[in-house]
């Protein structure tokens, strides 16, 4: 599902990123049927952006239309070119667009000129039509807008907060918010296909972007080139985010070993937790009990670090190793009675209106969620003292308890269509936990192939994965070469 920064899932399946890109002044466009494209991004990537106009139901093609930011870094090898490969980013709620900005000069290193690489920014993300539920700005919080329970295990704050949340929504953002699923972003991506004048699209969908990918897979297959699904999680028709939301009580408990063991290795220094592994999960959970009873001060104003502001601060942490140092240099501040904990950006400000309607908007219009305050009650009870790193949070209320029923039954994933499709999955992810990515893989059947990945965190190809696992993708993108078998890259 990427790390979560400024919006995104409130699954934490994938971070948001909040830079936007820019037209370069007096760039000339190019033409594409339907598209024209202006010179756009970082300097010296060759990157393209331009605007695809959309209906915002499809069942009403003449209603009411939508704008979608798009962007493409073309093939600067005519002849080693092959076709198109689309970035699917997670979320709900990561760009497109931004996406491509980062990782596009790796692509172009790694693919060696077979594609022209695109990518478009969902329906309600950065530079596409947005919406807005009009929430307050302390509703918008990252650690509110997430159910986390009250440090007793009282849920009544957040079903007070989810109602309010599901109604101001409702009230607010209107038949466009409405319009926000994971099926429209699904035929939005035909339209873009279409709009390239090409006959089929490869893909690279990370996250919630390889439920993206895999809705596209089954409803369009025979449009489907060469597809790669990074970090999946279960597919399951029936709960789809709702299951997510259930899956990172797993993942945290699958992960939290490896920082356990990082944070007491000897090289730490100042920043070792302990001198075993085994004991810093005790010393973490420990002192977000203590927080929990008294919050402590940090350098944000008004902004205090609770018991659940360092729960949510190590979900976050436990998507790449390389955020580890930050979470640890919070544990030590907060421990520290002489020192003022510096909160991570995430967690310092309110999450833009429109970054907070479509957190919740995707995954309340993509299927129904039970509604009963007591069963939440007991699951969330149950939940805290079976997986405290996570204290109840995967199984608590949301706002989609009190959504408006969906216009249409989530689609089911099956094995029916091309074997062209290849899942790259971390065997310790904090979001989308192994476990999960065998649902998919199941799902699927034999139209897929399974790399897993010995290593730790969110995102492998190109990111926290190996050596093993990126060539892997890579041989598979770039030559059609994909393992016969399911595959394990040590």
């Amino acid at each position: 599902m990427t790390t979560y920064r400024r919006a995104g899932l409130v699954l934490a399946l994938s971070a948001a990123v909040a830079a936007t890109l820019t037209v370069a002044p007096g760039a000339t466009a190019s033409a594409t049927p339907g598209l024209s494209w202006k010179a756009c991004g970082p300097a010296g990537l060759s990157q393209e952006c331009a605007t695809l106009s959309v209906p915002q139901d499809y069942a009403d093609p003449d209603g009411p239309r939508l704008s979608l930011a798009v962007s493409r870094i073309r093939s600067e090898r005519p002849e080693a070119r092959r076709g198109t490969l689309v970035v699917i980013p997670g979320g709900p709620g990561s760009s497109g667009v931004q996406r491509l900005s980062q990782k596009g000069a790796a692509l172009v290193g790694e693919l060696g000129g077979a594609y022209d690489l695109v990518a478009m920014d969902p329906r309600g993300v950065g530079g596409s039509s947005t919406a807005s539920c009009g929430l307050d700005p302390d509703d918008r919080r990252l650690v509110n807008l997430r159910s986390w329970p009250a440090a007793d295990g009282s849920i009544d704050e957040n079903v007070a907060r989810s109602r309010r949340t599901a109604e101001a929504c409702l009230s607010n953002g209107g038949a466009r918010l409405r319009s926000f699923t994971t099926a429209n972003q699904a035929r939005d991506l035909d339209r873009f296909r279409q709009a390239l004048g090409e006959e089929k699209l490869s893909a690279w969908g990370v996250s919630y972007g390889t439920y993206v990918g895999a809705v596209y897979a089954q409803k369009y297959p025979h449009r489907t080139d060469r597809w790669v699904l990074d970090s999946s999680a279960d597919p399951d028709p029936k709960r789809v985010a709702r299951g997510w939301l259930a899956d990172m009580a797993i993942g945290a408990e699958d992960r939290f070993p490896d920082f356990a063991a990082w944070a007491a290795h000897p090289d730490r220094g100042a920043l070792r937790l302990a001198e075993r592994a085994e004991d810093v999960r005790p010393s973490v959970l420990d002192l977000a009990a203590r927080l929990d009873r008294e919050p402590k001060g940090t350098t944000t104003p008004g902004v205090p670090l609770t018991g659940n502001m360092l729960r949510q601060a190590l979900q976050n942490a436990l998507y790449a190793d390389g955020a580890f140092v930050s979470f640890a240099q919070l544990v030590v501040a907060a421990q520290d009675p002489k020192a003022t904990p510096v909160l991570p950006g995430a967690l310092t400000e309110p999450l833009p209106e429109t970054d907070a309607a479509l957190a919740v908007g995707v995954i309340c219009n993509d299927v129904k969620w039970p509604g009963s305050v007591r069963a939440h009650e007991r699951a969330v009870a149950a939940d805290r003292a079976r997986h405290p790193l996570t204290a109840g949070l995967p199984a608590n209320m949301t706002p989609c308890s009190f959504w408006k029923a969906p216009t249409e039954q989530p689609t089911r994933i099956t094995d029916r269509g091309p074997s062209n499709i290849l899942m790259i999955q971390s065997l310790r992810d904090p979001a989308t936990p192994y476990s999960s990515g065998l649902k998919m893989r199941e799902a699927l059947g034999d139209r897929a192939r399974l790399v897993s990945v010995g290593q730790g965190g969110h995102g492998m190809y190109l990111g926290n994965g190996n050596e093993c696992g990126n060539a892997a993708v890579t041989a598979f993108l770039r030559d059609g070469a994909r393992p016969a078998e399911d595959v394990h890259c040590g």
